[in-house]
């Protein structure tokens, strides 16, 4: 048995992780998983135009200390750039996210050609609590470029 370098509990001597505070006693460990904090990443290895089908990034990178981003046909992250868009920040064409632009967007700041949210920007349609749109706006407050200009120009 010896000490935990970073809780001081007993541990067994060919530990590699901690059983108390969960720190990696083996520095080959962390080499091999990274830090705790660092996050996770995976990329497929089939590609379309040179980015990987799938792309799941979350976390920071611990080499350069900037948030990972998930660049792909399919991107999953915290910021997330692709055709389908997954994450807190993503852009793409069909985005789904806590603030998002695309073509399609889910989000709850909306920006993009078809809109939906609670705060909603889009081109052709807008729905959400505050909806704005050149086009179609529906929602609690609406702001509708088409309508406007049908209540002014043609009444």
């Amino acid at each position: 048995m010896k000490a935990c370098p970073y809780c001081a509990e007993s541990i067994q001597d060919e530990a590699i992780k901690c059983r108390y505070c969960g720190e990696f006693i083996d520095p080959r460990s962390t080499m091999i998983y990274g830090p705790m904090w660092s996050g996770f990443e995976f990329r497929s290895q089939a590609e379309i135009l040179g980015y990987p089908l799938v792309h799941i990034a979350s976390g920071w990178n611990p080499r350069t200390g900037l948030p990972r981003v998930a660049k792909g046909v399919l991107a999953v992250g915290n910021f997330a750039i692709g055709l389908v868009a997954i994450g807190g920040f993503a852009l793409g064409g069909f985005t789904i996210a806590g603030i998002g632009f695309g073509v399609v967007v889910v989000a709850g700041i909306a920006m993009g050609g078809f809109s939906f949210g609670g705060i909603a920007i889009g081109f052709f349609l807008a729905v959400g609590g505050l909806a704005v749109s050149l086009g179609y706006a529906y929602g609690g407050l609406v702001i509708s470029a088409r309508e406007l200009i049908q209540k002014v120009f043609f009444r």
